[in-house]
């Protein structure tokens, strides 16, 4: 059982709305079930949802352990770049989870590591996670590196929080950027209204930083690679859109109308570059572009 505690700041929010605020990492009715379970005191005493806090109080919530997930091997061709006995390289496709979470149990990176791989992986993050350094979104393709054992995994894991790892995406966006390059500095956090989305958050939001550069422009396209300072969930599809260059494809931060209606969104990490964690030597690894995202580049460059 886990407890989380705080002292109270604010006057005449309810608490509910409270926790929610400055609990991000729980969904709204996750919060709601915890104090329906009766996993809230306040002054160490149960109150409802609708408690409206005061200055000094005491806020304690119980959150329980998540139960224990079987996470499976499972038989997915996965393309492999590179392999030795500390590291896997892979080129992730689109479409495909990382890890397991809530509603996506198999058919993950994690679920085809465990099937080509089997006990060989770093057990750093727990059952949920083994190998899995660092992610990249569903719906992007792309180069990731895996680690095989946990020197490996600390070593990475190292290199990213120094920002000691070069991370290169390229990306189709919507609209002409005008300046050649350019850097966004603006921190990123829970939408305010929509939980599973994040957003620019100024006031709870951590440090995101991304540069761009244009590689090419078209009409009403422009095509760009981007490297990442920082790592934060969804950063470079909020940060592009965040400046009105969402990209192609991005359903959650893109156009509600697509007029391209491409099968994916144009995001994909090209190239990942590293120190090897044990033999100390830089190594470099790129991934082709998918099919469908070339294959729309080709079409622009055909009709510019």
């Amino acid at each position: 059982m886990k407890e989380i505690r705080f002292v109270c700041e604010d006057k005449g929010t309810r608490v509910d709305l409270w926790l929610s605020k400055r609990l991000q990492e729980y969904s709204r009715s996750y919060i709601k079930k915890l104090l329906t379970d009766g996993m809230l005191l306040v002054n160490g005493e149960h109150v409802k949802s609708n408690y409206k806090l005061k200055p000094g109080d005491e806020v304690l919530l119980k959150v329980p352990d998540p139960k224990p997930l079987d996470i499976c091997a499972e038989d997915i061709n996965i393309p492999v770049i590179y392999e030795d006995g500390d590291i896997v390289v892979v080129d992730k496709p689109k479409g495909m989870v990382v890890h397991p979470a809530a509603g996506n149990y198999s058919g993950t990176l994690v679920n085809a590591l465990l099937g080509y791989c089997g006990d060989n992986l770093s057990d750093i993050n727990g059952v949920i996670r083994p190998g899995i350094v660092h992610r990249i979104d569903k719906d992007t393709s792309g180069v990731l590196v895996v680690a095989k054992n946990n020197i490996a995994h600390e070593r990475l894991s190292e290199k990213l929080k120094v920002h000691d790892m070069e991370r290169v995406y390229v990306a189709l966006v919507y609209g002409v950027i005008a300046e050649n390059q350019g850097k966004i500095d603006a921190p990123i956090g829970r939408h305010p209204s929509d939980r599973k989305k994040m957003a620019v958050n100024i006031k709870n939001g951590r440090r995101a930083v991304t540069h761009f550069r244009v590689l090419e422009r078209f009409k009403d396209v422009t095509y760009i690679e981007v490297t990442l300072e920082t790592g934060r969930t969804h950063q470079i599809r909020v940060h592009m859109s965040y400046i009105g260059y969402p990209i192609i494809g991005d359903t959650v931060y893109g156009r509600k109308n697509d007029r391209y209606g491409i099968d994916g969104q144009a995001l994909h990490a090209k190239k990942l570059g590293f120190i090897h964690p044990t033999r100390e030597k830089y190594m470099e690894f790129e991934s082709p572009l998918p099919e469908y995202f070339q294959n729309l580049l080709n079409q622009l460059y055909q009709t510019r």
